[in-house]
């Protein structure tokens, strides 16, 4: 073999060599750019999850918060409730103390009224023992939370009805 062909032939292996390594350095920089737009196609995919997620966050926190809201504002209604509960027994309570206050300016009337009369036979021990039954009457009926009583009902219907048979409104006599 002559120089000249080995000459050739080192040339040849070495133009196989350098197109091998062009081939090689172009599909590695491909594979680079398929690798690269591979990493930014699964970062936007973990953005978009991200995103997603926030959004998911944002949702949950506001339903949290009207949540939190319609409890305050329950809280403040049943407050409210309260203390309105707490006014009207108040009042309910003053109401009583008034109608308790003119039940015995008028059962004092008709003492007074009694004792002036002089066609009303006065028996000082019957009118105080009249007024301590009745009193007790009031005092030993029962009342639920309500302030209704089948009892009371029919105890105040009885003291009205002696009351009504012993006295003509009237005159304020006794009958």
């Amino acid at each position: 073999m002559e120089t000249s062909t080995i000459v050739w032939i080192i040339v040849g292996i070495v133009v196989v060599i350098a197109i091998i390594v062009v081939v090689m350095l172009m599909t590695s920089r491909r594979r680079r750019e398929a690798q690269i737009e591979s990493e930014r196609d699964k970062a936007a995919e973990l953005r978009q999850s991200a995103y997603e997620s926030d959004v998911a966050r944002r949702e949950r926190e506001a339903e949290a918060a009207r949540a939190a809201a319609a409890a305050k504002q329950a809280e403040a209604d049943a407050m409210q409730a309260k203390l309105e509960s707490d006014r009207l027994a108040r009042e309910s309570a003053s109401h009583q103390a008034d109608a308790q206050q003119l039940r015995t300016d008028a059962d004092e009337r008709l003492r007074k009224a009694d004792a002036v009369d002089p066609d009303v036979d006065t028996d000082r021990h019957d009118a105080d023992a009249t007024v301590r039954d009745r009193d007790a009457l009031r005092n030993d009926t029962a009342r639920d939370d309500t302030g209704h009583d089948e009892r009371d009902l029919t105890a105040r219907e009885r003291a009205v009805e002696d009351t009504t048979q012993r006295r003509d409104t009237d005159t304020g006599r006794r009958i």
